[in-house]
């Protein structure tokens, strides 16, 4: 599903609303036929991978920042998710590769590369929600275009929330809603 809507319409704050980092002051956000308030909040977000605006980076090693959702998963996983997020090039550019510490904050990182980071956290976990918040954001369209065809890949087979101001995130969605206004609406099918 592609959420989109202009700036301060309230799609981060929806994302926030279905990552229960917010309560709602009135009504209810019912979730696959469950009402979130009947779901403790830690383990409803154990269930979801996000890809936030501004991603945190920690100050451990890239492998360890790529296993945050999925601290077991193997190398073989992290390495599809490298490629598929295209850190590739990041990954050889470091002095121990996957073993390399970024800093805290990612201070050695630049803004698109802590995104890709952020990208493949998601596509490593096997979470069955996915929420994207702007994932292609501080990208060239190079990247952009390359990443976004490997979203759609990646999550085949859950459910994904992708928020975008940009087209190409969103292009191949099954479902776009727009939000206006304070008001979601259904928005022209892909």
């Amino acid at each position: 599903v592609a959420l989109v809507g202009p700036s301060g319409g309230g799609k981060s704050t929806l994302a926030n609303l279905l990552l229960r980092l917010a309560e709602p002051t009135s009504g209810r956000i019912i979730c696959g036929g469950t009402d979130l308030a009947d779901v403790e909040a830690r383990e409803w977000r154990r269930r979801i991978a996000w890809v936030p605006q501004r991603p945190t980076i920690f100050n451990a090693t890239l492998a360890e920042n790529l296993r945050l959702y999925k601290p077991d998963a193997s190398d073989q996983d992290v390495a599809v998710a490298v490629g598929t997020a295209a850190l590739g090039e990041l990954v050889a550019s470091l002095p121990n590769g996957l073993e390399t510490v970024v800093g805290e904050g990612g201070r050695r990182l630049s803004a698109g590369q802590t995104q890709r980071i952020a990208l493949a956290r998601a596509l490593i976990s096997e979470a069955a929600l996915l929420i994207l918040d702007e994932p292609t954001a501080h990208l060239d369209q190079e990247t952009e275009l390359e990443l976004a065809a490997a979203i759609n890949d990646a999550v085949a087979g859950r459910t994904a929330l992708i928020i975008s101001h940009r087209e190409e995130p969103i292009a191949r969605a099954d479902r776009t809603l727009v939000l206006a206004d304070g008001l979601l609406t259904e928005g022209v099918a892909a």
